[in-house]
């Protein structure tokens, strides 16, 4: 049996889980991995990273399908997904990015409800024996450190 630390999980799986939905509740709540507030939408760290500096960025508007957003929504939420990765990608150095959403439970969406493109950045040699075999993610990184390098190159 392989024992892994990770505190912060605790939160995760104790919550209530008929708590409301997270994407509306964290811009107003003032949620400190927020990095961002725009007209329309907001970029936040995901809490539960697949790796360092995994992002999402949603609208405000609690819509579950791409074609639920507005056309002034998904374009400034494209725009903020352009921000988010030049931003990593300045401060992190990633080798590349997956970045995409998963639409509807069967397709993954821990969060079905409501529409969030994720971005992941990854590197040479990121994913080894340890997630292939063991099923296990190593997050190198405390959240909060990669947040503020994340917020230094914000523009």
């Amino acid at each position: 049996m392989n024992n892994i630390w990770a505190p912060w999980r605790m939160k995760y799986i104790a919550r209530p889980k008929d708590s409301g939905c997270f994407f509306c509740e964290a811009p107003i709540n003032e949620d400190p991995l927020v990095l961002i507030k725009l007209e329309h939408c907001f970029a936040i760290m995901n809490r539960f990273p697949y790796t360092s500096g995994h992002c999402m960025v949603a609208p405000y508007d609690h819509v579950g399908d791409l074609a639920g957003v507005g056309d002034a929504q998904f374009t400034e939420i494209m725009s903020l997904v352009k921000r988010i990765t030049a931003s990593i990608r300045s401060s992190m150095k990633p080798d590349g990015f997956n970045v995409g959403c998963n639409i509807g439970s069967v397709a993954g969406a821990g969060f079905a409800d409501h529409i969030h493109i994720h971005i992941v950045p990854r590197w040479n040699g990121d994913t080894n024996f340890m997630p292939v075999l063991g099923d296990v993610h190593l997050i190198s990184e405390h959240i909060e450190e990669t947040r503020d390098k994340i917020m230094r190159t914000l523009s």
